[in-house]
């Protein structure tokens, strides 16, 4: 674990006990991982960190102590740790910031609860949080398509959506069951079942061209459940194809702008990159080395690089240029 790492972990657990001691009913294990915006393997690693945490003599009636009930847990004894940690102003100003520009964001759900955050976090700040203002976010998504959408899940209608497919440069139409939207890295996705490739599926909303919602329930099939996007939307998986490319020096913004694997550097050509790109769609790959031009080699699946120079002599032959001229 880094330090950054253990840093988080330290506070989450500071933060725990006195969490968990202001729920005498227990709390929802999916809740409190999602409070402390965690998965639910950490959540439950981190309590049983706490199991081994206490008083000086760590024996029975010195460490904390926690209970499962089903899928609820609650804090049974916590070692004294039931004050709420204080902010620093620095801490409570940044706070502020993040709140006051959550506001701004269109189609926010939530608002009151942000703002009454909002007011007691102020209070707490002082004089400093007067002299705040919102940051500016670049929210990419059309105000309308966000509040068609979030009323659409507020209501459990389904949704028809008229979608742009950059990977294939198609638009399409579909029926969509919504489950809830994210916000990932400034752009508003659409989690939902697609009747039409009948699995969970991520929109981007500002690809979205247009968006009604219907006069029929939602109903996401028992077999839909949410992509975790914590190390972002693009995740393939692991039976997707593998494609190797040997990137010259100009195209090694590739190795930084997808997720790539195996990046190794090579001597030709010269500053070059060998890596590794898995994807379920080969046709975006033979696209993206199309766009590259002589900057990427297709080492393997061969039948990639032959796809990409049959179509780059049919383009020569176009405009009536035989291949290896000048042109």
């Amino acid at each position: 674990m880094t330090s950054s790492g253990t840093t988080d972990r330290m506070t989450r657990l500071l933060a725990l006990v006195p969490y968990l001691s202001a729920r005498v009913e227990g709390v929802a294990v999916a809740e409190a991982a999602r409070d402390f915006g965690v998965t639910e393997r950490q959540l439950r690693s981190d309590l049983e960190l706490l199991w081994m945490c206490g008083l000086p003599g760590y024996g029975p009636g010195d460490l904390i102590d926690v209970a499962f009930e089903g899928d609820r847990v609650r804090v049974t004894f916590s070692a004294g740790m039931v004050r709420p940690l204080r902010l620093t102003t620095d801490e409570a100003v940044a706070l502020v910031v993040a709140l006051r520009t959550l506001l701004e964001l269109p189609g926010l759900a939530e608002r009151d609860a942000v703002s009454r955050a909002l007011a007691k976090v102020s209070a707490a700040a002082g004089e400093a949080a007067d002299r705040v203002t919102p940051v500016a976010v670049s929210v990419d998504a059309r105000e309308e398509t966000l509040a068609e959408v979030r009323t659409a899940l507020e209501d459990g209608r389904a949704l028809h959506l008229h979608y742009y497919v950059p990977t294939r440069d198609e638009r399409t139409e579909r029926t969509v069951d919504p489950m809830r939207l994210l916000l990932v890295d400034g752009r508003w996705y659409l989690e939902a079942w697609c009747r039409r490739a009948e699995g969970v599926r991520l929109f981007r909303l500002d690809r979205v061209d247009d968006v009604v919602a219907l006069d029929e329930p939602a109903a996401p099939p028992p077999q839909a459940t949410g992509r975790n996007v914590d190390n972002g939307v693009y995740q393939p998986g692991p039976d997707a194809p593998q494609v190797r490319l040997r990137l010259a020096r100009s195209a090694r913004w590739v190795a930084d702008y997808y997720p790539v694997e195996d990046v190794a550097p090579v001597d030709e050509p010269p500053g070059g990159l060998a890596v590794t790109v898995r994807t379920a769609d080969l046709a975006w790959a033979r696209r993206l080395v199309a766009t590259l031009g002589g900057n990427a080699v297709v080492e393997e699946p061969a039948e990639i690089g032959a796809q990409v120079a049959a179509e780059a002599r049919a383009a020569l032959a176009r405009y009536g240029i035989a291949p290896g001229t000048d042109g």
